[in-house]
């Protein structure tokens, strides 16, 4: 059977999980030069694949036009384009509709093995062993593999970096330091640094006086943290209000360093190739969700002896009372030796 010559791929959420296709799609794009690659999700996702021009980007505006049965309306536009494979790395409700509707147009679908079992069976609870079940990018590679492609994750690299912004070139200063970008925030308070020692970790940094710190955050009252943070340290900017995404993505391909939780900003700095420390709250890298190319040495992990039911879900929405101050057991002093190994 003749492989596929126009790809669409779906993922419509989250931020992290788009942004972990992109080292796939790369090292997809790399092996088959002639292949068409069309990606459906959320417009504000869009500047993620802006830095892979090669790759088409089709809107869904699930809470507008193509919300409900306006999804077969996304699948009518998806199929005008000249698509003739489906690869469904999201597997939810709305993916689900587009795919089947376009299969019953006779256009061959692949769609993600999630891995739930396996990842039920880690977060069941007080699991002395926790093997590693297989990570997310490997599991995007199989979607493709489906398909009839055989791709080799090994095989990646990772392009030239992006030129800074040059709306944000004066953040990074005239001095000679280090940059890195700290992200403390993260979905559920269960996966994010306590602040208080957050800010302990930034003031050795900023003592140091030998990097720039840039605070990474989201919403505004994350934002106004972030701006107490930046007035107490001469060598912090806070950039959460200031940039638009693409200009985040053109400062984060630029750090030497992210320390970020289990969020987004680890994976949008990963996908460029900048070293990441991850810090893990009551979720776990054991659940396939390390940020692209990391090792294993750059995973700060909780005390698993005093809480042991570590990992308990997949997303850290769930866990048990107490757990919430888990991360506490992660010493500020291992945060700065770690980050310390890279300046």
């Amino acid at each position: 059977m003749a492989l596929p010559t126009h790809i669409l791929v779906i993922r419509l959420s989250a931020l992290g999980d788009v942004a972990m296709m992109v080292p796939v799609i790369r090292v997809l794009m790399a092996n088959y030069p002639d292949l068409k690659v069309t990606v459906v999700s959320r417009i504000q996702f869009k500047p993620i694949f802006d830095v892979m021009p090669e790759v088409r980007f089709l809107e869904a505006d699930v809470y507008g036009k193509h919300k409900g049965l306006g999804l077969l309306k996304l699948a009518k536009e998806a199929k005008s384009a000249g698509i003739d494979a489906v690869a469904d790395m999201h597997n939810v409700i709305r993916s689900k509709i587009i795919r089947t509707s376009l299969k019953l147009k006779g256009i061959q679908n692949a769609l993600i093995d999630k891995g739930r079992a396996e990842k039920k069976f880690l977060t069941a609870g007080n699991r002395k062993e926790l093997p590693h079940v297989k990570s997310t990018h490997e599991r995007y590679a199989d979607v493709f593999r489906q398909l009839g492609f055989s791709i080799d994750l090994a095989d990646h690299s990772f392009p030239k970096r992006m030129d800074v912004s040059p709306r944000i070139q004066h953040f990074f200063g005239n001095e000679p330091k280090k940059a890195i970008g700290i992200a403390p925030f993260a979905a559920y308070a269960s996966k994010m640094y306590p602040l208080e020692m957050m800010k302990e970790v930034i003031g050795e940094l900023d003592q140091s006086n030998l990097c720039k710190v840039f605070l990474l955050g989201g919403g505004p009252d994350e934002t106004e943290i972030l701006k107490a943070m930046e007035a107490e340290f001469k060598n912090v900017v806070n950039v959460a209000d200031q940039l638009t995404f693409q200009e985040e993505l053109s400062l984060i391909c630029n750090l030497d360093l992210m320390v970020a939780m289990d969020s987004s900003n680890g994976h949008l700095a990963a996908m460029f190739g900048v070293p990441v420390i991850t810090l893990w709250g009551v979720t776990h890298p054991c659940l396939g969700f390390t940020p692209f190319n990391q090792p294993e040495a750059n995973q700060l992990l909780c005390d698993r002896e005093k809480f042991p039911l570590i990992p308990t879900s997949v997303y850290g929405n769930s866990y048990p009372t107490g757990y919430e101050n888990a991360m506490e057991s992660i010493p500020v002093a291992s945060v700065i030796k770690k980050i310390n190994n890279f300046l």
